[in-house]
């Protein structure tokens, strides 16, 4: 198992450039995240073959559904063997409980991450979905509500981890897209911390992707992140 706190986001648009990829860092320095697109191209064979490799996979779905439907689809993706799915936090309360019990008998149970709000989200996109507060307190009330659900953690801000590892406590998984290195783009991210400063306002995993994955080195982008948490 790894002990990095890195979870590089690997969102390529075929199976085989994953798989490239995965040939050039170490799973003892970091996990992989597969989403939409990857999955998509690649679907539980590349899961399945990443894993095979010695790599902890978060799957990144973002089931958001009927607590039935997205029940099934949870346990199926338990059924891979991976270290790690998510749901949508404002699918609600039956729907968390719902997957947090369709995995819970799981030989290999994964743990079940509950999205907040995304962190490519400003108060004025909150707005526009009927949203009238601040993205902090909408990912506080959706943090209480996953933890209360049987979640063992959010995806959330960097900026938003202080709070809720105060209201959450330490047991309580911390997710943080919208890393970004000193100096590097910010690309369509707008809720972002560098990787020290997140882990030190209490992240506990930092998912990054195009600062590691579309440079020329990767393999040394990613040890420059590890050394500067060390």
């Amino acid at each position: 198992m790894s002990h990095s706190p890195i979870i590089v986001a690997l969102d390529f648009p075929t199976a085989n450039k994953v798989l490239d990829f995965a040939q050039i860092v170490d799973p003892d320095s970091c996990r992989l995240k597969i989403g939409f697109e990857s999955f998509l191209t690649g679907g539980p064979a590349l899961v399945e073959e990443l894993q095979k490799q010695g790599f902890e996979i978060f799957l990144d779905l973002k089931f958001h559904d009927i607590p039935n439907t997205a029940a099934s689809a949870c346990r199926v993706a338990a059924q891979l063997g991976v270290w790690m799915i998510n749901v949508h936090a404002s699918g609600g309360q039956q729907m968390i409980e719902a997957a947090s019990n369709a995995i819970a008998s799981q030989s290999q149970r994964p743990l079940l991450i509950a999205v907040t709000v995304l962190t490519s989200m400003s108060q004025s996109d909150l707005n526009q979905i009927g949203i009238n507060h601040n993205p902090e307190r909408q990912v506080l009330s959706l943090a209480k509500l996953a933890q209360l659900s049987g979640a063992d953690g959010v995806v959330c801000s960097a900026r938003e981890s202080k709070t809720i590892r105060k209201a959450c406590g330490q047991d309580f998984t911390l997710v943080t897209p919208g890393i970004r290195p000193a100096g590097s783009a910010t690309d369509d991210q707008h809720r972002i911390m560098t990787p020290k400063d997140a882990i030190e306002a209490g992240s506990d995993y930092l998912v990054i992707g195009r600062p590691i994955t579309q440079v020329d080195d990767p393999h040394q982008a990613l040890n420059e992140i590890l050394v500067t948490l060390s």
